[in-house]
């Protein structure tokens, strides 16, 4: 997709954070467009999380993150998410003492009352309602959110961005912890997101990210070391030698990243 045929990407330029003279993200620079589900992936300590939290404001920075035409860079948190920016973190953030739907009202700042958000309403809102169908939700509607599967959670607290209206969606290892089967369902659900919104994806599991990424950014050291398709960053020398060490030859490299997800967790994380 051309950018100029739709301004809703997200653009950072020489995105530098440091704390303390430790310069955990070092001039990074890429494009995400809508349609687009793009991974970033990386050894531990690559600067992945903290790329999401420069971008959500929630750390300083200097250099340049535009979504939409707007800099995001100085702006409070709230003005960002007035913005469609939406963050998911490793932890899934849920009200699990209320409803799945008490959970949507309150991300979607209804104007009901606090007493009566305790109460079953008769209609449910067609944005809210066209949420719930959207995560799959909707025959849990009034079930407390504790009660969740781990991986129903997650798709809650993506269903509390989705009300929000959030049009760039950031999500950190959103299937840790997931069976194989809530991660396939995950991943579907992602690609149903992306194709009119702009989503980037922080995931250690190879798996889930050869079985459903777009487009991948390989972070090491706080730099971009590659970056394309799935099977252009894997079988590039470079992006081997961060995850496995240098001495293995590409046919060893091959097969670790083809390795099942365990075994690879072992192996790269």
């Amino acid at each position: 997709m051309n950018a100029g045929m739709n301004q809703d990407y997200l653009e950072l330029d020489e995105l530098t954070v440091s704390f303390d003279g430790f310069v955990a993200v070092d001039g990074v620079s890429l494009a995400v467009l809508p349609g687009e589900l793009r991974f970033l992936i990386g050894p531990n300590g690559a600067g992945k999380t903290t790329v999401l939290d420069a971008v959500s404001g929630l750390v300083p920075c200097t250099g340049s993150a535009k979504y939409a035409g707007h800099e995001l860079i100085g702006r409070k948190v709230h003005k960002i998410n007035q913005l469609g920016v939406g963050r998911t973190f490793q932890t899934a953030t849920v009200f699990e003492g209320l409803s799945v739907l008490q959970n949507l009202d309150i991300a979607a700042g209804s104007k009901r009352a606090a007493h009566t958000l305790l109460r079953r309403r008769s209609q449910i809102p067609p944005e809210v309602a066209e949420t719930l169908e959207t995560i799959g939700l909707t025959d849990l509607a009034d079930a407390p959110a504790g009660v969740l599967a781990h991986g129903q959670k997650q798709w809650l607290e993506i269903g509390m961005l989705l009300v929000q209206n959030a049009r760039l969606l950031m999500l950190d290892e959103p299937v840790a912890g997931m069976s194989h089967e809530e991660k396939d369902e995950t991943g579907r659900l992602l690609q149903r997101l992306a194709t009119d919104r702009t989503v980037v994806v922080v995931e250690h599991d190879m798996d889930f990210m050869r079985a459903f990424a777009t487009s991948v950014t390989v972070l090491a050291g706080g730099k971009v070391l590659a970056e394309g398709s799935v099977a252009h960053v894997q079988a590039d020398p470079r992006v081997q030698e961060v995850y496995l060490g240098p001495g293995y030859s590409a046919e060893e490299a091959r097969a670790v990243f083809s390795a099942p997800s365990g075994a690879e967790a072992e192996g790269v994380r």
